[in-house]
C-alpha cells in the first residue's frame, strides 16, 4: 500500500505566502517542503520538486539555484518563526519564573505542533544545510536556546526551580518541543494548544523543587 504524500497544512502555507508572495517561489518552497518531509533532502531531486510545484525543473533554477537553497530558505523561515513565537510568550514581565518559563515551552511546543512539517524538515534536516548558509541557522536555534536558559537559571537563582543540570536540562526541554514534529498529526486527538499546554505543565513539574516531605517517603 502506497504511503500518502505529505501535505502542508494552512499554518505552513499561510507563513509560506507571508514569506514568497503567491507565485512560482510560493509554489516551489510548498513542493520543496512536501519532497523533503516526504523522501528526506537527499532523496529528493529538482525534478521531483518542479513535478510537484507544476513547473519545469529549468523554471526552479529563476527562483532557486539548487535545492539545498530551497532548503535553507524552508530552514531560516521555521527556525526563525519558532524564535518569533517563543519570545512572543515571554513578552509580558512578571515577577514570578514559573509562568515565564510555562508560557515559553508552551510557545514553543505549540509551534511545533502546528507548523509540524515545515519543523520537521527544519530539524530533521538542519546537516543538509548548505555549509555556508548554517550559521545562520544555528543562530536562531541558539537564540532559542539562551532565551530558555536565561529563564531557568533565573528561576534558579530566585529558588523558584531546581535544577541541578541546567544546560543539560534546557536540552531536554528544547527535545521535547522538537520531537513533537516528528510525530503530530492533525488528525490526533490533541489539539496544537491542548499538547502544548500539557508540556508546559510537564516542563514546570520538572524544575520545581521538591517536597522534602515526599522525597523522604520515595528514598
Amino acid at each position: 500500500m502506497r504511503t500518502p504524500r505529505m501535505a502542508a497544512g494552512p499554518a505552513d502555507r499561510e507563513l509560506l505566502q507571508q514569506d514568497a508572495g503567491s507565485g512560482a517561489p510560493y509554489r516551489l518552497l510548498v513542493a520543496g517542503l512536501e519532497c523533503f518531509a516526504d523522501r528526506g533532502f537527499h532523496a529528493t531531486t529538482t525534478r521531483d520538486i518542479a513535478t510537484r510545484a507544476e513547473m519545469s525543473p529549468a523554471a526552479m533554477y529563476v527562483h532557486y539555484p539548487s535545492k539545498g537553497e530551497l532548503l535553507y530558505r524552508l530552514s531560516r523561515l521555521g527556525h526563525a518563526d519558532a524564535l518569533r513565537a517563543t519570545l512572543e510568550e515571554a513578552a509580558d514581565d512578571e515577577d514570578d519564573a514559573r509562568p515565564r518559563l510555562w508560557r515559553l515551552v508552551r510557545g514553543f511546543a505549540e509551534w511545533h505542533a502546528r507548523h509540524h512539517l515545515l519543523a520537521r524538515v527544519a530539524q530533521y534536516e538542519l546537516n543538509s544545510v548548505p555549509r555556508d548558509r548554517l550559521p545562520e541557522i544555528l543562530d536562531l536555534r541558539h537564540a532559542v536556546a539562551r532565551t530558555l536558559e536565561a529563564e531557568a537559571e533565573r528561576g534558579v537563582r530566585d529558588g523558584e526551580f531546581e535544577i541541578a543540570e541546567l544546560h543539560e536540562s534546557v536540552r531536554a526541554i528544547l527535545s521535547l518541543g522538537i520531537d513533537i514534529a516528528r510525530w503530530y498529526r492533525t488528525s490526533g486527538r490533541r489539539t496544537p494548544e491542548e499538547l502544548a499546554t500539557i508540556y508546559a505543565d510537564l516542563v514546570l513539574r520538572m524544575v520545581l523543587p521538591r517536597d522534602p516531605v515526599a522525597a523522604t517517603a520515595h528514598s
